[in-house]
């Protein structure tokens, strides 16, 4: 009988420790989205009389508002960049109207709903974590538990709101700014007439981009906000674990955005 050498068993051993700590994130965080949406459900019919006043308010500007310029910014440059490039090929077929049909599919059922989601990720979404991880440490979580206040109620439900709010109007500003790229693109490079680049983007624009683009916007929104309160709440040491902590929300939610929106592309579109 072949024994197994130490080295090979240590790397079994390691594969199975990640294995178990992966599965072990994925309920934990399973088990916070549940009680966050729970206590939401239970905050609209209290009128929200747990919740800290004004932090609704508050976190929607900050993940909404605040967010506006750069956004705004990346979504026209793609828009431009995505417009310049396939002109180029489409120039030599004749086919520079359809430009109008990129943009209108491309942006709005893809490149919209998650560029914006990616850039609220790592704007929001680790300030989500830094902010969950440094009341974590300076043990404020803690005394909102002794003064018989639920921590996922008080804190993190207005911020979920506040997300669920905020994504989908950045999406349809992202949707905008990338069509506006591409039109001046279409106007000035391909000399085409605005009028019917414009009628041929609303015959190309049907509702149903639109619409898988607000759904897949509402599930980034629910990702970012649980997977930063998640590495928050598991935040260990001292200020490099908020660092830690921060780093590893945005590198999470980054990559189940993506998962998400090639689940999502399989659906709509299979």
């Amino acid at each position: 009988m072949m024994r197994i050498k130490a080295h090979t068993y240590s790397f079994f051993i390691a594969i199975a420790d990640f294995v178990i700590s992966l599965f072990n994130e994925f309920t934990a965080m399973v088990f916070l989205a549940s009680e966050m949406v729970m206590w939401s459900f239970l905050s609209l019919v209290s009128g929200g009389k747990t919740t800290r006043r004004g932090e609704f308010v508050r976190n929607g500007l900050d993940y909404g508002l605040g967010a506006v310029p750069i956004i705004g910014l990346i979504m026209f440059l793609i828009g431009f960049i995505s417009a310049l490039q396939s002109a180029a090929q489409l120039r030599m077929v004749g086919g520079n109207i359809f430009v109008a049909d990129l943009l209108a599919v491309g942006i709005t059922a893809e490149m919209g709903p998650l560029m914006a989601a990616i850039i609220i990720a790592g704007r929001s979404g680790s300030a989500i974590a830094s902010e969950v991880a440094t009341m974590k440490f300076s043990e404020e979580i803690d005394a909102l538990k002794t003064m018989g206040l639920n921590p996922v109620r008080f804190i993190m439900v207005p911020k979920l709101w506040a997300m669920l709010l905020a994504l989908p109007v950045l999406t349809m500003f992202s949707n905008f700014m990338g069509i506006l790229g591409g039109t001046i693109i279409a106007v000035t490079y391909l000399k085409l007439s605005f009028a019917a680049f414009w009628l041929q983007l609303s015959q190309a624009l049907v509702f149903k981009h639109i619409l898988s683009g607000l759904i897949k916007s509402l599930v980034f929104a629910v990702l970012i906000t649980v997977i930063g309160c998640h590495k928050g709440l598991r935040f260990t040491g001292g200020a490099d674990g908020v660092g830690r902590a921060t780093t590893a929300s945005v590198v999470t939610s980054i990559f189940a955005i993506i998962a998400a929106d090639s689940l999502f592309g399989v659906l709509f579109y299979f």
